[in-house]
């Protein structure tokens, strides 16, 4: 069966997809999406000019009808845990040889880490008297290093490995942080009956608004736009 193919149009890419996604009522990961490109070809932090952008959106076959809407839901069920097993070794001694050096040139001296395997992914946990400028505003630092050690590892995997990063319990925290949020937001959108768009978010904090909310029947979410801008959307469930 040919799968069915649409056109949308939007001042960026971002407002056609999200355009696209509300009126077919799906989620981002039951589309295949393709940006038409006009013959100004720009760069990515231009996709915010204003202007028609035309993105092309086919259906998946294997669509379901599962009720809530969440384009990240499975982007951090890693797939790797049910495929083969990978030899993650030589990943880590990468990343040992990189934190040694890196650390080695902080002013913190007293910095410990440790580096484990997590099925088919790796994480990384360091620990010390003075890490908030490791973790930065909203953990903006602490992304940036986690971003630097998956791409030492992409660079000599053809896998798709993870690398996450804890800094002095960081990730702990923020959980509770946005799970917090996400009720409080939910609670609100229930009550006004409007949609509520998120400040961007890292992949993994997404996950976390995505899971909390995903029981409550009177919202749900999708996420939109395009790295490292992407967000959260939470919309009240008619």
């Amino acid at each position: 069966m040919d799968s069915k193919v649409y056109v949308f149009e939007g001042k960026t890419s971002t407002e056609a997809i999200e355009k696209g996604l509300k009126e077919l009522k799906v989620s981002k990961n039951k589309v295949d999406i393709k940006i038409l490109e006009s013959e100004d070809k720009r760069s990515f932090f231009s996709i915010l000019t204003p202007r028609v952008v035309k993105v092309e959106m086919t259906l998946k076959d294997d669509i379901d009808n599962k009720p809530k809407n969440n384009d990240n839901n499975k982007s951090f069920n890693t797939k790797n845990n049910d495929e083969k097993n990978i030899d993650l070794k030589k990943y880590i001694s990468l990343i040992d040889n990189f934190l040694k050096e890196f650390i080695s040139k902080l002013p913190t001296k007293d910095l410990k880490y440790e580096i484990n395997e997590n099925g088919n992914n790796i994480s990384v946990v360091i620990n010390g008297e003075d890490t908030g400028y490791l973790i930065g505003y909203r953990g903006e630092v602490l992304n940036a290093i986690q971003n630097i050690l998956t791409n030492i590892v992409s660079k000599n995997s053809k896998e798709r490995i993870r690398v996450i990063v804890n800094i002095g319990g960081y990730r702990e925290k923020r959980e509770k942080d946005l799970q917090n949020l996400a009720v409080k937001i939910s609670n609100t959108v229930i009550k006004t009956k409007r949609d509520i768009t998120l400040e961007p978010m890292p992949a993994y904090e997404r996950k976390i608004i995505h899971t909390k909310l995903q029981d409550n029947n009177k919202v749900k979410t999708y996420s939109i736009g395009e790295e490292p801008n992407r967000k959260i959307v939470v919309s009240y469930n008619k």
